[in-house]
C-alpha cells in the first residue's frame, strides 16, 4: 500500500521586526584621532610610493635629457614616451591611472609654454626656460592659497577631514582640529614657497639676460630634481611626526563623526 507522501516542513515566515533586527547597523569611522584621518587620506592622496615616482619620473627624465642631449624636442618625446609606459602598464593591471594623467597633463602644459616661445622667436634656451614656467606658477600659487586658507581660519586641510567624516565644514567647531590643520597646511605650502624663492630668481636672470640662458637651464633642472620629491618628502615626514602622537581625538557631533555604538 503506498504511503503519503511526507509533508514537506514549511520555512517560516519572517516577522517585519525580525528582518529590520537582522540588518546590518552603520558602520562608524574607524579613525579614532584626527592624525590618524589624516594620514589615511595623505596616504590616499599621494598614491604611495609608485604614485610619487609616476609623477616624478616624467619631469626627471626631460630633465636629464635635456641636460646631457641638449635636443629639446628629444627630451620632450623621452618624458612623453615614459608616461606613455607607465599609463600602458597601469591600464593592463587594471589600477588608477590618475598619478600618470598627473605627470602627461603637466607635460602638456609644459609643451604649450615652450611651443608659445617657439611661436614668439625664442631660443632653444628660451624654450627650456619656458618649460620650468608652468612650475614655478603652480608652486606659487598654491603656496599662496594654502597660506590664505591658513590666514582666515580655514586650513585647507581641515577639508581632508571633513571628506571622510561626512561632514565637510564641522570640524571647524573645535579649535584643536583648526590648530592641527593649520600646521599641516603650513607644511604643505612650506615646499612650495621654497622653490619659488630658490627657482624664481635664476628664471629671472636667465630670461633678462643677467645670467647665461644655458647655464640657467641647468641650474633649474638640477633644483627641479633637488627641491622635488626629496623636500616633498620631508615636509610630508614631518608632517608625519606630527600626526603619530595621536593627540586630537575626533569629537562626536563635532568633527562630523557619530558616535559608536555603545556595548
Amino acid at each position: 500500500m503506498t504511503q503519503p507522501p511526507a509533508e514537506q516542513p514549511q520555512p517560516q515566515q519572517r516577522q517585519p521586526d525580525q528582518v529590520e533586527a537582522e540588518q546590518p547597523e552603520p558602520r562608524p569611522v574607524a579613525a579614532a584621532t584626527v592624525e590618524e584621518v589624516v594620514r589615511a587620506q595623505l596616504a590616499k592622496a599621494l598614491g604611495g610610493r609608485r604614485g610619487m615616482a609616476e609623477a616624478a619620473v616624467p619631469t626627471i627624465l626631460f630633465t636629464l635629457s635635456w641636460l646631457t642631449l641638449r635636443d629639446l624636442q628629444l627630451a620632450l618625446g623621452i618624458s612623453i614616451g615614459a608616461a606613455l609606459v607607465l599609463l600602458a602598464v597601469r591600464l593592463v593591471q587594471r589600477s588608477t591611472v590618475q598619478f600618470v594623467v598627473n605627470a602627461l597633463l603637466g607635460i602638456g602644459i609644459g609643451w604649450y609654454f615652450v611651443h608659445r616661445s617657439a611661436a614668439s622667436g625664442g631660443s632653444a634656451e628660451d624654450q627650456a626656460l619656458a618649460y620650468f614656467l608652468p612650475g614655478l606658477l603652480y608652486n606659487g600659487g598654491y603656496a599662496v592659497v594654502l597660506a590664505l586658507t591658513c590666514l582666515v581660519g580655514w586650513p585647507l586641510v581641515g577639508f581632508m577631514v571633513g571628506s571622510i567624516t561626512g561632514d565637510a565644514t564641522a570640524w571647524h567647531g573645535d579649535r584643536q582640529v583648526v590648530r592641527l590643520c593649520s600646521r599641516l597646511t603650513w607644511l604643505l605650502a612650506l615646499p612650495c614657497a621654497l622653490r619659488v624663492a630658490v627657482q624664481a630668481p635664476i628664471w629671472l636672470a636667465g630670461s633678462s639676460g643677467s645670467m647665461d640662458a644655458d647655464a640657467a637651464v641647468a641650474a633649474l633642472g638640477v633644483l627641479k630634481i633637488v627641491l622635488g620629491w626629496p623636500l616633498q618628502l620631508a615636509a610630508l615626514g614631518t608632517m608625519v611626526w606630527l600626526l603619530s602622537r595621536n593627540r586630537t581625538p575626533v569629537a562626536p557631533g563635532v568633527s562630523g563623526v557619530p558616535d559608536a555604538p555603545s556595548a
